[in-house]
């Protein structure tokens, strides 16, 4: 009889506890809008970040409570971006891609490292060993923290020891930014062109003893640049990219190459009095 008694009352229990959450689930329901699933599942998947949001799901659900436009993923392509702003019944939007760009040209060919690091093959590493070694305190180290942080495949290391952004398959996530201890990487729309590829502080030509390339905060690219578009702060020229920047005229008479124009397929436009760099090897103490 006990044992029929222990049965009826766990049998009860266990009933009243189903009664219990029947009730919950239906009196705390969260509707969810069954479009975000759809939206997410349009979405690349690369959850980068570079439409503002953490994630493709919150961006999504950004999408379909109208918070923001397809036009934001620069990741997607105009197929996938149109599909979902159809299937929204909203307007597509549009937003300039963005990708990581690199002020630093002092590869091992052109810079040279004033002492030997050795240890653990990272910039932040190396970085707290007395700045890395390197002749200029300002320049890419070389170790490729950038590129092992990259997700994407988007930063490889070239022979010089300089990382290299593939546009195509760089999608703005700000990884590269945050891990380098140089701080040489930073975001900018695509169309942004006319760059500065240095950030040395010092004036004069003393830099060139370490870097061959580095700026010399001579002025002649603000100069020669229209109106107000570059303007020398702290010894480097600052590009005013609300200005008209789409011009060459700047980079023209720019003795080192410290100042480039950045062609669609990637190559670097240096001007034409910039010094022509031959040396394919490692530059090293005492080498011109």
């Amino acid at each position: 009889m006990s044992i029929i008694t222990a049965i009826a009352a766990l049998g009860g229990l266990t009933l009243l506890l189903a009664i219990m959450l029947i009730v919950a689930n239906k009196k705390l329901y969260v509707y969810e809008d069954p479009r975000i699933d759809k939206v997410e599942d349009m979405l690349p998947h690369a959850n980068c970040g570079a439409c503002g949001y953490p994630g493709c799901r919150p961006f999504a659900e950004a999408l379909v409570f109208e918070k923001s436009l397809p036009g934001k993923c620069t990741v997607s392509t105009d197929e996938g971006r149109q599909s979902i702003a159809e299937f929204l019944g909203v307007d597509l939007g549009a937003e300039e891609k963005q990708v990581a760009r690199l002020a630093c040209a002092g590869g091992t060919n052109v810079a040279i490292n004033r002492a030997q690091y050795v240890g653990i093959q990272s910039c932040q590493a190396a970085t707290l060993v007395s700045g890395g070694g390197k002749g200029c305190f300002w320049g890419c180290l070389g170790h490729g923290d950038c590129e092992v942080v990259c997700d994407f495949d988007a930063i490889i290391m070239n022979e010089h020891g300089l990382p290299i952004v593939d546009t195509e398959k760089c999608t703005a996530c700000g990884d590269c930014v945050e891990v380098c201890p140089k701080d040489l990487f930073s975001l900018q729309p695509i169309s942004h062109k006319l760059w500065v590829a240095c950030k040395n502080l010092e004036h004069g030509e003393a830099i060139l003893e370490d870097c061959q390339v580095g700026c010399t905060s001579c002025g002649k690219c603000a100069m020669d640049a229209p109106g107000e578009l570059i303007t020398m702060k702290n010894n480097l020229p600052v590009i005013n990219y609300a200005e008209g920047h789409n011009t060459q005229e700047p980079i023209q008479r720019c003795p080192t190459g410290a100042i480039v124009w950045l062609d669609d397929n990637g190559t670097v436009v240096k001007g034409k009095e910039s010094r022509k760099i031959i040396r394919k090897g490692a530059r090293s103490l005492g080498n011109s």
